[in-house]
């Protein structure tokens, strides 16, 4: 975990913010999260929202307007710093810098969503057994995973351990998990879950 983090802080130090990102970078991004991504929230000015890593606030800036209150968690100290600043304007915005994993959360939401995160965790079950216990009834959780398989990323840098994505885990992981799947769809390069409490 702590090379996790020194990775994506270390980002933060290269000043590798993809709120920043060109035009063509966003459209590349799109492919794991872009519009059709969003709408399968089914947001609305009176649901409450968690993002699991919320990263810089790429997703959250989409997102948050279009919430009751938004939440948004990362491990990274540095990456939640710069999230700050870029979601500074939004007021319905909290943000923790912690272990999804560990913290205890102050209230259960509406809608739950995670794209590129699911790859850095072990135990994805363990994920799915949490959001789906900190979901209200009927909540929505949406998630998008990487279709890469390589357990290594590269940054030339350096390397980061990853444990890749299964969809047909992640099926039923879910299932198991008494979620009851509304869609499962594929981009170019992700695998998207639509999941209903």
């Amino acid at each position: 975990m702590n090379d996790l983090i020194f990775h994506y802080d270390s980002l933060i130090k290269e000043n590798s913010d993809p709120v920043y990102d060109s035009k063509e970078l966003k459209e590349y991004m799109n492919k794991w999260d872009g519009n059709s991504f969003i709408e399968n929230m089914k947001l609305s000015k009176n649901k409450t929202v968690l993002e699991v890593g919320v990263g810089t606030g790429r997703i959250a800036l989409k997102t948050a307007r279009l919430c009751k209150s938004f939440v948004g968690i990362d491990i990274s100290p540095l990456t939640i710093e710069r999230a700050k600043e870029n979601l500074s304007h939004l007021h319905n915005v909290s943000l923790i810098c912690d272990d999804f994993f560990t913290h205890d959360f102050s209230s259960n939401f509406d809608v739950i969503y995670s794209t590129l995160t699911f790859m850095h965790f072990k135990d994805k079950s363990l994920a799915i057994k949490k959001i789906y216990d900190l979901l209200n009834k009927n909540g929505l959780f949406v998630l998008s995973i990487d279709k890469n398989q390589s357990n290594i990323i590269d940054y030339g840098v350096r390397q980061i351990k990853i444990y890749p994505d299964n969809a047909n885990n992640i099926l039923a992981s879910l299932k198991q998990n008494c979620f009851i799947i509304e869609k499962h769809y594929e981009t170019e390069l992700a695998h998207i879950f639509v999941s209903r409490k």
